[in-house]
């Protein structure tokens, strides 16, 4: 959690910097999904299925669970400290993103054991539903990071 005795641009800096992190691992995701429902570039990438679902479940709970035990909250508590007036939506904002989170847990302990061949005929369909859900979370994260940490000075 944020220090509150630090300095207003001190704050924001740091929290820009757990952002942009946050947002570089989103692209990687982004990547690794598509590549993963890319059935020409599965033809012809030399790792195994099984391995590149892994690699993808692990990114997708590494960016979920830095979504909602870190970035969230520092978002949260810069608009507190600031006394942002769009604090109570980014709260509720928040709350929004649970059903996402349990798809994405869902998604994960599916492929838990990604070798089963009847969980891999399931993978187009499933990554289908997931990107539908990942959508709507992308959207309601950028809106919570809009209005907490780069409110114009007519919305802060």
């Amino acid at each position: 959690m944020l220090n509150p005795s630090v300095a207003p641009a001190d704050l924001h800096n740091r929290v820009e910097a757990l952002v942009r992190r946050w947002l570089d691992e989103r692209q990687s995701l982004i990547v690794l999904m598509v590549a993963l429902n890319d059935s020409q570039r599965r033809a012809i990438d030399p790792t195994p299925l099984p391995d590149r679902i892994q690699a993808f479940c692990e990114v997708l709970m590494d960016y979920a669970s830095a979504g909602h035990f870190e970035i969230y909250d520092e978002l949260l508590a810069e608009a507190e400290a600031h006394g942002n007036r769009h604090l109570a939506e980014g709260q509720r904002l928040f709350q929004r993103l649970q059903p996402t989170l349990d798809a994405i847990i869902r998604f994960n302990d599916f492929y838990e054991d990604p070798t089963d061949e009847n969980v891999l005929a399931n993978l187009p369909h499933e990554l289908t539903e997931l990107g539908l859900v990942l959508e709507n979370r992308f959207e309601l994260e950028d809106r919570m990071i809009a209005l907490l940490h780069n409110p114009t000075p007519a919305t802060a």
